[in-house]
């Protein structure tokens, strides 16, 4: 792989990842807590449980 496919790769994955993360609801929103009411809950995190707690229960 020569330098300017590597960092064409490279500027497509960054490019991927920053456009799925603006995809994502505000921790906290209202959009947010309905989504992780529709997750199981084997698979929130703890940082997860504790956003959840903080904002959408209190």
């Amino acid at each position: 792989m020569n330098k300017t496919n590597k960092y064409i790769h490279i500027m497509l994955i960054a490019f991927s990842l920053l456009t799925l993360g603006a995809c994502a609801p505000e921790i906290g929103s209202e959009a947010w807590c309905e989504q992780l009411k529709e997750k199981s809950k084997g698979e929130w995190t703890a940082n997860e449980l504790a956003d959840y707690t903080k904002h959408c229960i209190f």
